[in-house]
């Protein structure tokens, strides 16, 4: 698909600001919606949608659906207006943090909330209202159904991953599910009525940031968490044994931000072959879905799809693991088949191989770059923004790196500080607007910067460092954050290089 010249801002919806301790659908985002307006921006990027869990540090892209919706992101306020909740249900809600996401207490208190919406509408909901969600969850059975099993069997079971459950609910024994699905029904319909609330305060902030002129790019990880509904509901697309535990796991044979020795992410691998046997339905509806929701999406790790890193599952070392063949365009020819042209970017950092450039240019997705990764003692290093090609994207930093303060003063030697200041034509003392106006003044196509980045926030404020398991996804913005002067400074860098 081809893009218009355009900039936005990176700010994962966990990170506005708000009443419930995170950032939420509702006025939350709505607010944020207007400030992109007001600073001219036509394009708002996120992390990805679905429920988290704080046995993966809460990371949106360990989830437990590549379909369904966080609890977490709902609107308590919006779910008032709804009627199925009340100001009094809300007189009890607990002095949060506007700093920092605290996600067991959030998670906690936003549970009873919820449950206390989902009695009220139990109780009050008319004809039509349940009509409505009996027709969402008609719509959306080929998701719907294995997902609410999947949590209420979750719950029934402690909380325990689906690979330690008893076999019969493990291995979906049919006459087991039924008997499952009867025993739990009220906890199905439950979290029915969750995806159904988030859904329909979901497609009214999308609705309100199109009409305002800006378009939403979401999200998507290559693989999925093992202890997700996803692998446990279709075992047979996934490299498993007999037992459906992992035979091999996703990683890659090298980090380049530690000491070499490799990155195991521990997530199972595809059965290819039998995705392919199917025509990629599960991806076919995973595409649609997503793409039901945001305008453009950006591919997580789009180097898997060419060729990836399979580790046994025993094996000690993700240096013991061997590259293996990806579907390549085959898969994405077969979802263009079905769902038309695909606007999507992808994620082509590290290792970009001929291959991998091929397989990007034929797609015609544009690809990503960092400024923060540039050698600025390099004469037209390939991160530079003055020689990123049209079809990709400039950022700033992302999720993944620090933000551009604290690489600034943390990270950089004092060689590319210098090299820095040079590119820059600068001493320093802004450089995280310098690096702002260099990425907007780049060929790519679509530019983005954090919104840490646009105001000048330190590494303390970093959302992500990979490899860690604590301290990530908390950063929260506040609303005096929504410095229209800043808004106005971005609005003004917008202009002088031609972005909407």
């Amino acid at each position: 698909m081809e893009f218009e010249r355009s900039s936005g801002i990176f700010l994962h919806l966990t990170s506005l600001p708000g009443p419930d301790g995170v950032g939420t659908l509702g006025d939350p985002a709505e607010q944020f919606v207007d400030y992109l307006a007001s600073a001219g921006q036509g394009l708002w990027q996120i992390c990805p949608l679905g429920p988290t869990d704080g046995a993966f540090g809460n990371s949106p892209y360990q989830t437990h659906s590549s379909f369904a919706g966080n609890l977490l992101l709902i609107s308590l306020d919006g779910l008032v207006a709804d009627g199925w909740l009340t100001d009094d249900d809300l007189a009890d809600r607990p002095d949060f943090d506007e700093h920092w996401v605290e996600y067991d207490r959030v998670g906690e208190y936003k549970q009873r909330k919820l449950r206390t919406a989902f009695d009220r509408f139990r109780e009050t909901a008319g004809e039509s209202e349940n009509q409505a969600l009996d027709q969402f969850a008609a719509d959306n059975d080929g998701w719907l159904a294995d997902y609410a099993l999947f949590r209420a069997l979750k719950d029934h079971f402690g909380g325990d991953g689906w690979t330690q459950w008893p076999a019969d609910a493990k291995q979906r024994d049919p006459d087991a599910l039924a008997r499952y699905r009867d025993e739990l029904s009220e906890e199905i319909r439950f979290r029915e009525f969750v995806q159904f609330c988030f859904d329909r305060q979901w497609r009214r902030v999308h609705e309100y940031a199109n009409e305002h002129g800006v378009r939403i790019i979401g999200d998507m990880p290559i693989y999925m968490g093992m202890d997700s509904a996803d692998v446990w509901a279709n075992p047979e697309l996934f490299d498993l044994d007999e037992d459906n535990e992992p035979a091999a796991v996703a990683g890659m044979p090298t980090n380049p931000d530690s000491d070499g020795t490799g990155q195991r992410w521990g997530n199972p691998l595809y059965d290819w072959d039998a995705m392919a046997a199917d025509g990629y339905e599960w991806w076919i509806e995973r595409f649609e879905a997503l793409l039901s929701r945001v305008d453009i999406t950006r591919v997580d790790h789009f180097k898997g799809f060419e060729r990836y890193w399979a580790i046994p599952a025993d094996a000690p070392a993700a240096a013991d693991g061997e590259w293996r063949e990806g579907p390549g365009k085959e898969l994405f020819e077969a979802v263009e088949s079905a769902l038309g042209e695909l606007p999507i970017i992808v994620e082509n950092l590290g290792g970009i191989t001929p291959e991998l450039r091929e397989l990007r240019e034929s797609l015609g997705a544009p690809g990503m770059n960092v400024a923060l990764y540039a050698d600025w003692c390099t004469e037209d290093h390939m991160y530079m923004p003055h020689v990123y090609p049209q079809d990709s994207v400039a950022y700033t930093s992302t999720h993944d790196t620090n933000t551009v303060m604290g690489w600034y003063r943390d990270e950089i030697s004092d060689r590319q500080r210098d090299c820095l200041h040079f590119y820059m034509d600068s001493d320093g003392h802004e450089i995280n607007w310098d690096v702002v106006e260099a990425v907007w003044a780049a060929d790519s196509i679509l530019a983005i910067t954090q919104m840490q980045d646009l105001l000048g926030l330190g590494s303390e404020t970093r959302f992500n460092t990979p490899g860690t398991a604590e301290g990530n996804w908390t950063w929260r913005i506040t609303e005096g954050g929504y410095d229209q002067g800043v808004a106005q400074r971005l609005r003004a860098v917008t202009e002088r290089h031609a972005r909407d």
